[in-house]
């Protein structure tokens, strides 16, 4: 259906606008789906862009269906935050998250379904209809790192440190590292590493 949305994030409107001015950076294939086939695939009749906190806060008065694009933080800070807050306990919502949200933060607790949640010191009933799309990442996968390294000049490539991911992820990523005989550590907070030259 013709549903109204909005995209209430400084950053993505900001990064939209990019993409609307370089399309001579698009590949042939991103070119010919949006360029050829549509006119201007940033903006459609149902597409806003919010700019002001004030037209931010009257999305949350809003009655009738519509989509809310906010750049999520994990929903940590930022617009996001208000827009939980107005719309988390009503069950006909539905929060659909389509980034890695990390341990312990609110973007996880939700993801988890959380009975309740902390929003700016209060709690709040997660009654939301909570949907996760794991297709929109923008980190590199297991393969992509493979053939990033595999780049590099091994023999002045001494040690890999790596410093982000959960515990899961980085212990398989070392098991696959070090398959291919690299040096791999997992970072541990506050310990010292001796770094060769």
């Amino acid at each position: 259906p013709k549903i109204p949305i909005y995209v209430d994030s400084p950053m993505a409107t900001n990064a939209t606008t990019i993409f609307r001015v370089h399309q001579e950076c698009y590949d042939e294939e991103t070119r010919e789906a949006f360029l050829v086939h549509h006119k201007n695939p940033f903006g459609f009749n149902e597409l806003r862009f919010i700019s002001s906190q004030e037209e931010s806060k009257e999305l949350n008065s809003l009655k009738e269906p519509a989509v809310i694009i906010s750049s999520s933080g994990m929903c940590e800070a930022g617009r996001i935050l208000h827009h939980l807050l107005h719309n988390i306990e009503d069950h006909r919502n539905t929060i659909l998250i389509v980034g890695y949200m990390a341990e312990h933060t609110l973007g996880r607790k939700i993801q988890e379904l959380a009975p309740e949640v902390r929003i700016f010191g209060d709690f709040y009933k997660l009654k939301a209809e909570v949907k996760v799309l794991n297709t929109f990442s923008a980190h590199a996968d297991y393969k992509e790192i493979l053939e990033y390294i595999s780049r590099l000049n091994f023999k002045r490539l001494k040690q890999v440190f790596l410093v982000h991911g959960e515990e899961k992820a980085q212990l398989q990523l070392q098991k696959l590292l070090s398959e291919q005989h690299y040096q791999v550590s997992i970072v541990e907070a506050g310990k010292k590493y001796l770094l060769q030259v």
